[in-house]
């Protein structure tokens, strides 16, 4: 699909999408719960959906309402009482990395003889060590480094260690397995732990099931920083019902355009007190000069003069490309450091970031991990591609709006992964977009 954008600013009210990534922790957890629960969630995406999909084909039941999910968990063995998944199950996880990085360790801990599949650079992207941890606890997988990938055998409790500099995908994905276990477990992580604000979401998602984890923080021998997470064998238990929050993620493009445009944006429907680590685009704006303005449940850009400034994405990373977009039209340069994990992301964003910006007549070099932007006063418009990823496609329209010329994306549909609400809501906050067929 090919969005054919003219320059427009956009201004006014759209309302917050759910988090994808609440809903998954807060599905899953459901879904291994001790009894039904009710999922408000206002909206789903791609990604959800394979998270339903997967436990569906472990056991699960999922029934769609009126105001989102009614969850039904796996059952228990009738022979030993516990969790256990149906033999044989497939689990199609798309393209969403989440998916397979909870729903692997969760497939092991039940038992699951299980086959995942997906599609895009799914199987590319990397699963170690996380890989050798769950084989080291008594599990069989087969087809590492691409899919279809097996998985047999039983998790086994016990200490899981970690570096802190990979994926923090690894350690959610543990956290939300190791409950069914019914047995003390430790997950060992040293060094600085990138994403960590994630972490918080699951630690969050676990606590409004029941379940206990405690977090000690210190420094290994080494001198490193090292952070343990106890969990004391509690199991899930269901609260009946919740709610699903809205996405800091997906309201950062709109956040965005409202810094970069000529009036005021507000997304409703937020947290400002949520564990989304996406939340500190509201800093960054303001760091970068525009306006903010917070209310109940409410934040609003508006728009100042941009000026270039230093941050880290270490905690932020899925921001990185509509943050770009900002910088290439703020007043002098911009450094956005630590963007190593960008590269395996649905396309290798710190490449499609710098030349889709590139593209569209920004000034945009890669350094090392950094990228460094020197700002202009408009960009020209053109062509650019979604390279299959979501965060381009939007990163790409945003930019449009300061555009002099006319934008191309092709892929557009790339924006189905997380928000297919997201052209709908271009068009309600005033742009001007065409959709076509390829």
């Amino acid at each position: 699909m090919i969005a054919h954008i003219a320059p427009a600013h956009l201004a006014g009210t759209v309302p917050a999408i759910a988090s994808k990534s609440v809903a998954h922790r807060l599905i899953i957890a459901a879904a291994l719960a001790n009894g039904v629960t009710d999922v408000t969630c206002n909206t789903s995406c791609a990604d959800i959906e394979a998270t339903i999909r997967c436990l569906e084909a472990l056991g699960a039941k999922v029934e769609r309402a009126e105001q989102g999910l009614r969850v039904h968990p796996i059952p228990k063995s009738q022979e030993h009482g516990i969790l256990r998944a149906l033999a044989g199950a497939t689990l199609d996880c798309g393209e969403s990395g989440s998916t397979l990085r909870f729903m692997l360790p969760v497939a092991c801990a039940l038992g699951a003889d299980a086959t995942f599949t997906g599609a895009g650079r799914l199987g590319e992207r990397p699963l170690s060590p996380l890989a050798e941890e769950l084989i080291a606890a008594g599990c069989d997988l087969q087809g590492l480094g691409s899919l279809p990938l097996t998985t047999k055998g039983r998790l086994r409790a016990g200490t899981f260690k970690l570096p802190g500099n990979v994926s923090s995908q690894y350690i959610s994905g543990l956290l939300l397995a190791l409950p069914i276990l019914g047995q003390p477990s430790v997950i060992e992580v040293t060094g600085t732990i990138e994403s960590k604000p994630y972490i918080a979401l699951t630690l969050q998602a676990l606590d409004t099931f029941g379940v206990s984890v405690r977090v000690e923080t210190g420094a290994a021998l080494d001198g490193q920083p090292r952070t343990r997470y106890l969990l004391d064998g509690s199991p899930y238990r269901t609260p009946g019902s919740v709610s699903v929050e809205g996405d800091w993620s997906n309201a950062a493009f709109w956040l965005c355009a409202g810094a970069m445009g000529t009036e005021c944006i507000t997304v409703s429907g937020l947290s400002l007190s949520s564990a989304q680590g996406d939340r500190n685009v509201l800093a960054a704006l303001s760091c970068f000069g525009a306006r903010i303005r917070r209310s109940t449940g409410a934040a609003t850009v508006q728009p100042g003069t941009l000026h270039g400034f230093t941050l880290s994405a270490r905690d932020v990373p899925d921001l990185v490309p509509v943050l770009s977009a900002v910088a290439s039209v703020a007043k002098g340069t911009t450094v956005i450091r630590d963007c190593s994990r960008l590269r395996i992301k649905e396309s290798d964003r710190l490449q499609t970031t710098t030349k889709e910006l590139c593209n569209l007549g920004a000034r945009v070099r890669i350094v090392d991990d950094d990228l460094v932007i020197e700002g202009v006063d408009e960009l020209s418009g053109g062509v650019v591609c979604a390279h299959n990823d979501h965060r381009i496609a939007m990163m790409a329209a945003v930019a449009a709006t300061r555009c002099t010329g006319a934008v191309e994306i092709h892929g557009a549909e790339a924006v189905n992964k997380s928000y297919p609400l997201f052209f709908e809501h271009y068009r309600a906050l005033g742009g001007s977009v065409a959709l076509s067929e390829e």
